[in-house]
């Protein structure tokens, strides 16, 4: 909330990870930033993807700047929850008015 009212809407979405970033490191809360999945096949590693931020180990953030989203962002982010066996992952839309608005939670 604190990078969207002091920034608002409008701007690239690696401003908002650059911010978000450093307003973690200021509350001293823990993450990884740019943290790279392994995707498997039936056993098989078939790839790699980069998830925007893992936070405290558990909750999984992907962070978005765009005029709406669609269903694919959300199922990416299933994805990377089952890949990276997580629960609770957070869809952040901040090309919103209110951030209110641009946040979803998702469930695995």
């Amino acid at each position: 909330m604190e990078v969207h009212s002091t920034l608002g809407p409008g701007l690239l979405e690696s401003v908002y990870e650059e911010a978000l970033a450093h307003e973690f490191s200021l509350r001293g809360i823990e993450y990884v930033r740019q943290k790279e999945i392994s995707l498997r096949y039936k056993g098989k590693d078939v790839g790699k993807h980069r998830i925007d931020y893992l936070v405290r180990g558990e909750v999984i953030v992907e962070l978005k700047a765009v005029e709406v989203i669609h269903k694919i962002y959300e199922a990416q982010l299933l994805t990377y929850l089952r890949a990276l066996n997580k629960r609770v992952g957070l869809l952040i839309n901040f090309n919103v008015t209110r951030l209110k608005e641009g946040i979803k939670r998702l469930i695995n």
